[in-house]
């Protein structure tokens, strides 16, 4: 497998897949530019050896073909800034004006194509559609780990086409290092954070971590099943009563396999869904009827604290509570600030999952932890386990 850090891109055409899935305002303005910058390491690192750039990406889900708020050409004078130079376009990414700019494209320039997702050959994994996207480069390089975990053409086929000249940009090689440094060789003690709301979609990562790790904490809506299945009384708090059995197999089997899980002791419940609703702290297993669990209260964020501080490895994924509103919040920036403080005394703490990674950000504590994760999906399946196409792709 080749190496982005030491392969030399002068006088190639390398093609970079990477994840500029950005979210627009209704005037096409980037809102959140962090993937973009995610990727200017891997840009950078091709145009100073003397190579040239050209990049795909989807943006958005369309439906059937071309729509204009999905076009990639809204991102072209942003980048063209980020990275201080002019960015061509392209006004599709297969097909003769593709082919056009990129055998126009000089050395040290970058062009960047129109959404693959305009094509439903993309998300198929289409083969022809994948050699058409291969004969434009010379290399292919793959920097999106947002999706890793999805066989479609530019992420996975389009490998096949470079059997030799195949690799994984700066920035999916530091999340898989990153993840690999938590999942397999962890300095103990491992804690993983899981929150969020349903316990159905984190059951697969809790059980495969449950061989790895020292403590689980568990805190937002997921916390009340767990609660309910222990014999609590949770108000109108969110439950899935199809996972109770579930719930109390996990605790079961952590405690065969000596992990600690760490539930919360009190609760911070309103009387409705909103940031106005009247609060109250309660027992997380005495919830008052017609209120519901929205945050973790006081007791439980001071032992947390206590096992986040104590820990030399931290994983966080889901927050504590609605953090979106501000009556909520308290108990997952308490929990972002102890990951802070433990990273700082030390810890390898990472951040990763859609929620987490915008607390981390709302709080301004991304510089304080030691990596943010871009990957949504795919850091869950990866650390479920799975094997990532992907990633497979590349390592062959």
């Amino acid at each position: 497998m080749k190496n982005l850090q030491t392969y030399s891109f002068k006088g190639k055409k390398a093609l970079v897949r990477v994840d500029f899935n950005v979210p627009l305002d209704s005037d096409y303005n980037i809102t959140d530019d962090t993937r973009i910058r995610a990727a200017l390491p891997t840009i950078n690192k091709i145009l100073s050896d003397g190579g040239a750039v050209i990049l795909m990406s989807h943006l958005g889900r369309p439906k059937d073909g071309p729509e204009e708020k999905f076009s990639l050409k809204h991102l072209v004078n942003h980048l063209s800034e980020l990275l201080e130079m002019p960015v061509a376009f392209a006004s599709n990414c297969v097909g003769e004006p593709a082919e056009q700019a990129a055998s126009t494209l000089q050395m040290g320039g970058v062009l960047l194509l129109e959404n693959l997702r305009f094509h439903k050959e993309e998300e198929a994994g289409d083969k022809a559609f994948a050699g058409e996207l291969a004969k434009l480069g010379d290399v292919y390089v793959n920097d999106a780990f947002g999706t890793a975990h999805r066989a479609h053409a530019s992420t996975t086929i389009v490998a096949e086409f470079f059997p030799n000249d195949k690799m994984f940009g700066l920035l999916l090689a530091g999340e898989i290092e990153s993840v690999d440094k938590v999942m397999t060789s962890a300095e103990r003690p491992l804690t993983a954070i899981m929150g969020g709301a349903k316990v159905s979609s984190k059951i697969s990562i809790i059980t495969n971590l449950l061989d790895k790790v020292d403590h689980i904490i568990i805190g937002g809506g997921m916390s009340y099943t767990f609660a309910k299945a222990q014999g609590g009384s949770v108000g109108s708090s969110l439950v899935e009563d199809d996972y109770l059995d579930t719930a109390n197999r996990i605790l079961e089997e952590a405690k065969e396999k000596g992990v600690q899980i760490h539930l919360p002791e009190d609760t911070v419940a309103g009387d409705a869904f909103n940031d106005d609703a009247n609060k109250q702290t309660c027992d997380t297993m005495q919830i008052p009827d017609g209120w519901m669990g929205l945050d973790i209260g006081p007791k439980t964020e001071a032992a947390y604290a206590d096992v986040i501080r104590s820990s030399k490895t931290i994983l966080w994924n889901g927050p504590m509570g609605v953090f979106e509103m501000e009556s909520f919040q308290h108990g997952t920036q308490s929990v972002a600030l102890s990951i802070a403080g433990a990273t700082k005394n030390g810890a390898f703490s990472l951040i990763g999952g859609g929620d987490s990674v915008a607390a981390i950000n709302k709080f301004q504590l991304d510089d304080r932890v030691s990596y943010v994760s871009t990957g949504g999906g795919a850091l869950l399946e990866y650390m479920e386990g799975k094997e990532l196409p992907g990633i497979k792709a590349i390592r062959g």
